[in-house]
């Protein structure tokens, strides 16, 4: 079983940036893999971000150029640097990770085995 962290969720406008942060609780092949997905009130998840082991990243079209996810100075942490925040950008943040595998394809992954609780982010104008 793995435990995910996040931290670094809040409010900022339009515009502004926000830095989440994941720890995994151990690091597994079930960690190999990890990333964000978002879900909206109303809406469905969607992903957000993924990253392999060897730092290969996928991106949504929606942050694609925004957005920079990258693996933290510990094998099992993650971080998402989100710039240029836009209000369409509100939603709560999952971190997840799994083991590889599966299709990561524009920040969305099929294997994911474990997620967080998740953290809010809220962008206002």
């Amino acid at each position: 079983q793995v435990q995910l962290q996040e931290s670094g969720g809040g409010s900022v406008q339009v515009g502004g940036s926000l830095r989440l942060s994941c720890t995994a609780s151990s690091d597994s092949h079930s960690t190999l893999i990890m990333g964000w997905f978002r879900q909206a009130p109303g809406k469905e998840r969607e992903g957000v971000a993924t990253i392999a082991h060897g730092s290969a990243t996928s991106y949504s079209d929606s942050v694609r150029g925004r957005f920079t996810v990258s693996r933290g100075d510990a094998k099992n942490t993650a971080v998402l640097e989100m710039n240029s925040l836009k209000y369409e950008d509100t939603a709560m943040y999952y971190c997840a990770t799994g083991p590889p595998g599966g299709t990561a394809r524009r920040g969305y992954y099929d294997r994911w085995d474990y997620w967080g609780q998740g953290t809010q982010v809220t962008v206002s104008s």
